[in-house]
């Protein structure tokens, strides 16, 4: 009996803490987390979709009392509960970083033919977004050929029997986004699933590989660089010994040991090695066209007359929104029921965007204002001078979580005296010099390149050598650490750097 009553469930009572964040709130730090282009494509979107936004800076319907933001004072009842406290739970032990997950939809999509006077507005600014769109495909720069389709296209030229050609289209559709096969020949046959001899498919792989840009259809490096060697290659006799059997001898500056392997002199080989820089171990990389998003600043520094540094935040691109006058109207003269349902939910749905770009640009502003502060030398002396930064102290001079500088640091950039930075490189840890000052690990890494470009390169310094030459400079570090800097700074090894 007592053994059945252990078994049986227990009800109890038990208190636990959970963070729940409101859509409102979400949408907050969304809206914090984005960068200036972001923002405008988001308000752009905003604009379209809701029909009582409107940007008062263009907008022939604002008139001068709501530019003056006498339209925002009109007041509308609050949205039904069931709306305004929808909540999401997430874990508070996880640093938020699901915060940015919308769990819920906010708002149903409402049939266009409920509201008329919406309607029209829709319907204007569908055509707007049309006539961007249009203005967008007109600009853009249209797109090459991409490799397969332009190596497709000379192969059609060449006159072959059908199976032949079939299996070089075959060959072709399989090179990899740097012209080559990743596999043998006879692995590819055998993928291919159809009758063709080995000389067959010899035959085709040698015609694929006659194709421009030369290099393609090789199946390792050293097969690249020999199918890009011509009659005309300067030195091309010296450069096909030296790609057949020395290329990792060349790579780590064995120079000597090329030398006693060949009989070539020092002078040739280096002169080899120059001619072997003009060939491209990867041909089929210039047919990809990646589209580099520019990078705008979100704010600008510039130096007062007292002194001061002072951060301006850039959005005289986001459209100044304001909510309709007209629709707030419609509301206090009375509609039906479904009419001031949806406009209500518009107008509670505009203030709070509203509300969260005017929180972003605030927060923006008082946390790079703080790095600013804390980077003065940084701005007045240079590189040289910038100060060991964490995010917490940034935090605890603007008086927010450390997650929330985090957010309204991503992506972001700073216009200043000396080029554009992401607000993000402004921090970084560091360590102390000898005399005990704090010393960020930027400056280490400044002081590591010139001491290896002051080097005597017939004698370069190695790793432990780097270490005293360091310390000498004050900075006391262990070898690991010097090594790893190096390895970031893109410095080949010592071996490497020598020059004979």
């Amino acid at each position: 009996m007592s053994a059945n009553l252990s078994q049986r469930m227990q009800l109890g009572q038990h208190m636990s803490q959970q963070m729940k964040l409101s859509p409102r709130m979400i949408q907050s730090m969304e809206i914090l987390q984005m960068p200036l282009t972001e923002l405008e494509e988001r308000v752009d979107q905003e604009l379209e979709d809701n029909v009582v936004l409107i940007d008062s800076t263009q907008d022939g319907e604002a008139g001068e009392g709501e530019r003056e933001g006498e339209g925002e004072g009109e007041t509308v009842e609050e949205l039904p509960q069931d709306v305004d406290q929808q909540e999401l739970v997430v874990d508070s032990e996880d640093s938020n970083t699901q915060d940015f997950e919308r769990l819920v939809e906010m708002y149903s999509e409402w049939p266009q033919d409920n509201v008329t006077s919406a309607s029209r507005v829709s319907v204007n600014r569908t055509q707007d977004a049309a006539d961007r769109h249009q203005d967008v495909m007109v600009n853009m720069v249209s797109r090459g050929p991409s490799l397969h389709e332009y190596l497709l296209e000379q192969w059609r030229l060449f006159e072959l029997d059908e199976p032949l050609r079939e299996f070089g289209e075959y060959l072709i559709q399989n090179l990899d986004r740097n012209g080559r096969l990743q596999s043998t020949l006879a692995e590819v046959v055998q993928v291919y699933g159809r009758s063709i001899s080995t000389e067959e498919s010899i035959e085709v792989l040698e015609r694929v590989q006659q194709l421009d840009p030369r290099g393609v259809g090789a199946r390792d490096i050293r097969e690249c660089l020999l199918l890009q060697l011509t009659d005309t290659t300067s030195l091309g006799d010296v450069l096909h010994t030296l790609i057949s059997n020395h290329l990792e001898d060349l790579k780590e500056n064995r120079m000597p040991v090329i030398q006693r392997k060949t009989g070539y002199s020092i002078e040739l080989i280096k002169a080899a090695r120059q001619a072997l820089t003009q060939l491209d171990p990867f041909p089929g990389r210039r047919f990809q066209y990646d589209i580099t998003q520019p990078v705008k600043a979100d704010l600008r520094v510039e130096q007062a007359e007292d002194g001061n540094w002072q951060v301006q935040v850039e959005d005289e691109r986001v459209p100044q929104l304001r909510i309709s006058r007209h629709y707030i109207e419609m509301l206090q003269r009375g509609v039906d029921t479904q009419t001031r349902d949806y406009l209500k939910k518009r107008v509670e749905a505009a203030r709070w965007l509203i509300e969260s770009i005017e929180q972003r640009s605030n927060t923006v502003k008082h946390v790079a204002q703080a790095i600013v502060d804390y980077q003065k030398a940084f701005l007045e002396e240079g590189p040289e001078a910038i100060t060991p930064l964490k995010m917490q102290q940034v935090a605890d001079v603007v008086g927010v979580h450390v997650t929330t500088v985090s957010r309204a640091v991503d992506g972001k950039w700073l216009q200043t005296p000396r080029g554009l930075f992401p607000l993000r490189s402004f921090f970084g840890g560091g360590t102390k010099t000898s005399d005990g000052d704090d010393v960020a690990w930027e400056i280490i890494q400044l002081k590591l390149q010139e001491v290896v470009d002051n080097e005597d390169k017939s004698r370069p310094l190695s790793d432990d050598a780097l270490v005293t030459a360091l310390a000498d400079h004050g900075f006391q570090l262990a070898r690991r650490t010097v090594t790893k800097y190096r390895k970031k700074l893109g410095i080949p090894s010592s071996r490497q750097r020598r020059e004979y």
